[in-house]
């Protein structure tokens, strides 16, 4: 048991830096971090050449490529929570806002519908200068988004019309195809 022990004594060292290093905090940027990452694990690659280190070299390699593209979200984006225990409590929170409001315990078409706005509207809401903010937006940035939004919804639209009443759905379909082919 000693040999093994010594070896996760070796390998804790560079998982501590890794968590060091992922540690949020505000004057970190994704590029920074993203850097720091990338020269920690050449500097892991380097130094753990034994042979029972690759079983926890390449590990760590596979598990840091596996989330490489969104590991670095929560240094420049300053609404995404930047630890779990802070998301899950976002999640509940924002859960629970809904229950409130609605009175529904499924809360799964609300995602459809607003999907990443719930973090945006949540987040503007507890700012200051909220009106001048909207303010400055330029009308064509406006109806832009408007139209990404209604696009979004219309998809959701059309599955409830359907699910209301198929034949009616299914018969102005066949109405709307008639007037174009004739």
């Amino acid at each position: 048991m000693t040999s093994i022990y010594d070896d996760v004594a070796r390998w804790r060292k560079p998982l501590e830096h890794i968590a060091a290093l992922l540690e949020p905090d505000t004057d970190k940027t994704s590029e920074t971090v993203r850097w720091e990452m990338t020269a920690l694990l050449e500097w892991m690659k380097q130094t753990y050449t034994e042979a029972d280190d690759s079983v926890m070299v390449d590990n760590v390699l596979r598990y840091t490529k596996g989330f490489w593209d969104g590991l670095f979200t929560c240094y420049d984006e300053y609404h995404i929570p930047r630890t779990n225990n802070d998301l899950e409590q976002f999640f509940r929170q924002t859960k629970a806002d809904h229950r409130r409001i609605t009175g529904l315990r499924n809360w799964n078409t609300y995602i459809q519908r607003n999907g990443e706005m719930i973090v945006l509207i949540s987040d503007a809401l507890g700012q200051e200068h909220l009106k001048e903010r909207l303010r400055s937006v330029d009308y064509t940035s406006y109806k832009e988004r408007k139209a990404e939004w209604d696009s979004r919804l219309s998809e959701n639209v059309e599955r409830r019309r359907f699910n209301r009443n198929p034949e009616a759905y299914l018969a102005k379909l066949e109405q709307e195809w008639a007037e174009t082919c004739c």
